[in-house]
């Protein structure tokens, strides 16, 4: 069957598409009905089965006669360090963690945070908390101390699994002290912590409350898999809120499981045996979904990589990664890739790896410009599947699902919506829109298996965030468009679409343009105050490595570009040439805290920044344009 009959089939019978997807899965008791909408608009799926996430990921695999079969690869330029782990080691050290952990008394239904860097022993870590039903949540290794108590009061974990240090390019990030100041901050306090001292650093442990990783382990009876009900959460991860206060999006166990284990074939066309190489986190939802949970359950072997795009040594590390451990399918965010090709505009550092059992490149995280993508495809010659999905939904709500049909690409367009999405396009007042119209994009409900069934502890504010401006639908936050072939395009956050004199505009559409200029690597647009029009347009323009031209000439090449693509309308008179954009660890640019810079306006350092002093750069060059409280 092709795209648009599986899409038929689950829209005619979504219980039965759900309930047939579900019998890939091992259960302990079966699910006898999908969807559970006994609480709607609060709907769960699959809730009279029971389950275990580890067994699915690791035991079954190798019951199945797999076990000398590569499970995690771990490759790490910052270290200089590779080593692999087998499914049979990866079951022998996730039973004798979760072992150690049941006997200090970790539970069914008890929380436990990790804060760890890109090791096995973060995926070892989930993995041991969904042996034993404990729910986990992963904080990414480095987040500042005030973040995590935060996140340590509002999910109160009976245990803290973290290691000694993280290790970035040119330095060494110290993880226990900012986890020490974290719990002195915190008004819950954890009964334990268990570190894993790394080489590169070794840290001081608090007696009577913190264990070392391996003598915690020692001599301990390893631990069955515990069978825990469909709708048992398998874990929270926090997402920021627009409030200030994190969001705990919590992640059903039994829809992750059936939806993930669907997305491995149908999207990403991966099987058993398979390489899938998500370059993530750990900490983001990307590195829940395709680094620990999906290729494991899939059968798959996933590489944890611990390196940067640029600078590990160098511009060519992704392509070397893929050529030497035989990457089937390889996932990034753009921000990754436009980084690799300021480094390397003409892509001559593809050419020196072998790139043949590379079947396609798949880009998600932010909006994936044009010319990003016809740069991989130009250099890297495979697909470039660009698709869009959320935290809140834990995998892809629109994509080109090669594994199903490989369609017809429209570049800047994350193609088509995947069964279980209902996706549309509203105006304000919640009605549908024609195809081609800017609007809210929203999901009618209910959401497929898998998504966020509420926030941790607020389910007001899970009403709030995404249920209550379109009743019936689920609120993305994002807008955009259908086209009459049913293509979806992503043009901005809903707070990204800027008012210029009564036009509504999408900086992604701008954004799209002074990307096409060929000395342009990345860049951002933001509306900022204007008392005449409520808002005007301004660019951030990084050059590309070699591109030694006058700041002033580019800009002024932009600006025409600009009117000529999109219009006088456009308004679009400034822009300023900076040498990197405010970004996010995952490399969300920072577009709301760069405006109210601009309007001279209070603002909060963001707490998932990557370099707090790329802001002072910014701020300087908002100055320079009499924005920012200069003159």
């Amino acid at each position: 069957m092709g795209y648009r009959d599986v899409y038929a089939s689950w829209k005619a019978d979504p219980e039965a598409y759900w309930l047939q997807a579900a019998r890939e899965i091992d259960w302990v008791k079966a699910p006898t009905k999908a969807l559970n909408d006994t609480r709607a608009p609060l709907y769960e799926w699959f809730t009279d089965a029971t389950v275990n996430t580890c067994w699915n990921a690791v035991d079954r695999h190798v019951e199945a006669g797999r076990g000398d079969q590569v499970a995690i690869i771990h490759d790490s330029p910052v270290t200089r360090t590779k080593h692999a782990i087998t499914y049979r080691e990866l079951q022998a050290r996730v039973a004798s963690l979760a072992g150690a952990l049941r006997a200090k008394g970790v539970t069914k239904g008890d929380r436990v945070i990790i804060y760890m860097p890109m090791v096995p022993e973060a995926l070892e870590a989930m993995l041991a908390c969904a042996r034993l039903g404990a729910i986990h949540s992963v904080v990414f290794g480095g987040f500042a101390a005030n973040e995590l108590a935060v996140r340590i009061d509002d999910c109160t974990p009976k245990a803290i699994i973290a290691a000694s240090c993280g290790i970035e390019p040119a330095r060494v990030v110290h993880y226990k002290p900012l986890l020490d100041a974290a719990i002195d901050m915190a008004t819950h306090k954890p009964e334990f912590c268990v570190i894993l001292q790394r080489e590169q650093e070794v840290a001081k442990l608090v007696e009577g409350r913190d264990v070392a990783w391996h003598a915690f382990q020692y001599g301990v009876t390893p631990a069955e898999c515990v069978p825990v009900e469909g709708n048992h959460p398998a874990y929270i991860l926090y997402t920021s809120g627009t409030t200030g206060a994190p969001k705990g999006v919590v992640r059903p166990t039994a829809g992750h499981l059936v939806a993930l284990n669907w997305t491995m074939r149908a999207i990403y066309d991966c099987g058993p045996g398979d390489v899938f190489w998500a370059a993530s986190d750990v900490g983001w939802v990307v590195g829940h979904s395709y680094i620990c949970y999906a290729p494991l359950i899939a059968g798959c072997t996933t590489i944890v990589f611990e390196g940067k795009p640029v600078g590990t040594p160098d511009a060519g590390t992704f392509w070397r990664v893929i050529a030497e451990h035989k990457v089937r399918a390889f996932f990034t965010a753009p921000t990754a890739i436009r980084a690799v090709k300021r480094e390397d505009p003409e892509g001559k550092l593809v050419a020196d790896y072998d790139l043949s059992r590379l079947k396609a490149l798949y880009l998600a995280g932010e909006r994936a410009d044009p010319d990003t993508i016809m740069w991989a495809q130009r250099h890297v010659k495979v697909p470039v599947v660009d698709h869009w999905w959320q935290t809140e939904t834990g995998y892809a709500i629109a994509a080109n699902p090669l594994g199903i049909e490989a369609l017809p690409v429209k570049i800047g367009s994350p193609s088509v919506p995947m069964p279980g999405f209902d996706v549309q396009v509203l105006d304000e007042g919640g009605h549908a829109v024609a195809p081609g119209t800017l609007g809210a994009i929203a999901i009618k409900l209910p959401l497929p298996p898998g998504t966020l069934p509420t926030l941790w502890n607020a389910e007001e504010r899970f009403k709030k965030s995404y249920l209550n401006h379109f009743p019936g639908f689920y609120e993305t936050g994002d807008a955009g468009y259908i086209d009459e072939d049913g293509y979806l395009y992503i043009m901005a956050r809903t707070d990204d679409v800027i008012n210029v004199a009564g036009h509504r505009l999408s900086t992604g559409a701008m954004e799209e343009v002074l990307a096409s200029h060929k000395d342009v690597a990345e860049c951002a647009v933001i509306g900022v105050a204007d008392d005449l029009k409520g808002q005007s347009p301004l660019g951030f323009l990084c050059l590309n490595k070699g591109a030694n031209r006058e700041a002033a000439e580019v800009v002024a090449e932009c600006v025409k570009l600009m009117r000529e693509k999109i219009g006088p309308v456009a308004d679009f008179k400034r822009a300023v040439v900076v040498d990197r954009l405010p970004k996010t660890r995952s490399g969300k640019i920072l577009r709301g805290t760069m405006v109210k810079i601009a309007d001279g306006q209070e603002w909060k350092m963001p707490a998932t920044i990557d370099d707090p002093a790329i802001l002072d750069e910014i701020t300087v060059a908002l100055k320079s344009l009499g924005l920012a409280g200069g003159k």
